[in-house]
Formats: C-alpha cells, sequence, structure tokens
C-alpha cells in the first residue's frame, strides 16, 4: 500500500510539473502572437468566400460570420448568449441539431485564426511533452486537451502544437477529431499576417493516406515527406481593430 501512494505521489508531481511547463510555454506563444492585444482586437477576414469577425476577451466573446446564398444574405451570430441567424435581417428559427452544427463551423474557424490566444482557457488542460527538432529547427511540444464542462461539442478532440523554441510562434500543430469518421490532421504554418501587433498564420493542411495514424504519428510522416497537402487554410482581406 505505501509503494502505491508513493508511486501515486510521483506521478502527480510529475503531471504537476508536465502542466506547470506547458502553462509557460503557451504563455510566451500567446505573448509571442500579440498577448494581451488579443483580449482588444477585433479580427476580421473572408475564408472561403465568407466574411468572418473574431472578438474574444476574458469574459465575453463574439464571433460573426456573413455570406450570400439562395435565401439571401445570411448572418451567423454565436457569443455568450449562444447561436442566432438571420435572413436578410430576419431571424431564422433553426432545429437543435443545426444550431450545434453551425455553431460548431463558426467556432471552428475562429479557434484557428485567434491561435494562440483560448488556449488558456478554463477547460483547457496542458500537457508537456518535452522537446524535438524538425528541420534543424528545436521546438517545444504541448499537448491539448479539453474538459467536457466548457469544452464544446467536439471535447473530445486532442491537438499538439510545435512550439519554436527561438521565437515561440506556433509553426505546426496537429489534431484528432471524431465527427464525420474521425481522422487526423497536420498543418504547417505559411504565410504570417503581422498586423497591429498581432502575428496571425496561414496553414497548409495535410492529412495521413491511413486515417487510423496516431497523433504522436504525424510529425514523423511530415518530416518523411509522407503526408498529402490536402488545402490550405488561407485568411483574405485580414484587418484588426481596437
Amino acid at each position: 500500500m505505501r509503494i502505491l501512494m508513493c508511486l501515486s505521489i510521483v506521478l502527480f508531481l510529475l503531471s504537476c510539473e508536465q502542466s506547470s511547463e506547458a502553462e509557460k510555454v503557451i504563455d510566451r506563444a500567446i505573448e509571442a502572437h500579440g498577448g494581451k492585444r488579443f483580449e482588444k482586437a477585433k479580427i476580421s477576414f473572408t475564408f472561403r468566400e465568407r466574411e468572418y469577425g473574431i472578438f474574444k476577451s476574458p469574459d465575453f466573446f463574439e464571433y460573426t460570420r456573413e455570406f450570400t446564398d439562395s435565401t439571401g444574405r445570411v448572418k451567423d451570430v454565436l457569443n455568450n448568449a449562444g447561436f442566432t441567424r438571420t435572413v436578410d435581417g430576419i431571424p431564422v428559427e433553426l432545429e437543435d441539431k443545426w444550431i450545434r452544427a453551425y455553431s460548431n463551423s463558426v467556432n471552428s474557424v475562429a479557434y484557428f485564426a485567434f491561435l494562440p490566444y483560448g488556449l488558456n482557457d478554463p477547460a483547457v488542460y496542458k500537457e508537456y511533452l518535452g522537446e524535438t527538432e524538425i528541420s534543424g529547427q528545436g521546438y517545444h511540444v504541448v499537448k491539448v486537451t479539453f474538459s467536457e464542462d466548457g469544452g464544446g461539442e467536439d471535447f473530445e478532440d486532442e491537438f499538439l502544437y510545435w512550439i519554436n523554441q527561438d521565437s515561440y510562434l506556433i509553426d505546426y500543430l496537429a489534431y484528432s477529431y471524431l465527427t464525420e469518421g474521425g481522422g487526423v490532421r497536420f498543418r504547417k504554418a505559411g504565410n504570417r499576417h503581422e498586423i497591429e501587433g498581432l502575428v496571425l498564420q496561414d496553414y497548409e493542411n495535410y492529412k495521413p493516406v491511413n486515417k487510423e495514424t496516431s497523433l504522436e504519428g504525424l510529425e514523423e510522416l511530415f518530416v518523411q515527406g509522407e503526408l498529402e497537402l490536402l488545402s490550405e487554410i488561407v485568411l483574405e482581406d485580414l484587418r484588426v481593430e481596437y
């Protein structure tokens, strides 16, 4: 019993140490990408012919998406109060399944566009996995998971972040997801938009041949050139207002 108790204490202390190191790395990454400016900035951009607006402070957030389709001018708004959709300014009644789907879609774009801000949210768990090297550059590797309470519909998704040891910018990230049959993706930072004190990024989006590939196995496949370029995540007409 005493041995088991000692082992539990050691594992607990190790977990705390990993969490503390992860916090330090993420804090420096947030600072490198813009720090406190994220809390006051509203960013807007066009992504795949849809217009987005993002604002996120410690107490309030609001994400908007606008586009035109056969029904008219559609505007989606996701904030602390929930999700609403209007068409030509008229509120639209939606089934719960569509509210969830549209909310997840808007939230996903906002999450990636505003990285790494948000990685210190209360629902986020961080673990420091150690150091690695890609193309001669050293990286800190941090794993992110989410609690069910406050973690959203996709709280079971898992993320890895490769944070440059020199600049503390996010050069690579990967994630696993369960929706639509599940799978994993790997992203490489592309064009960096340095605007009004923020560093926001485009990404090259890769997938493995085998969707059963583990999240941790993506780095090696990328280094070996064995990932397939699936798409590009490009923020067009990017603007930042305070």
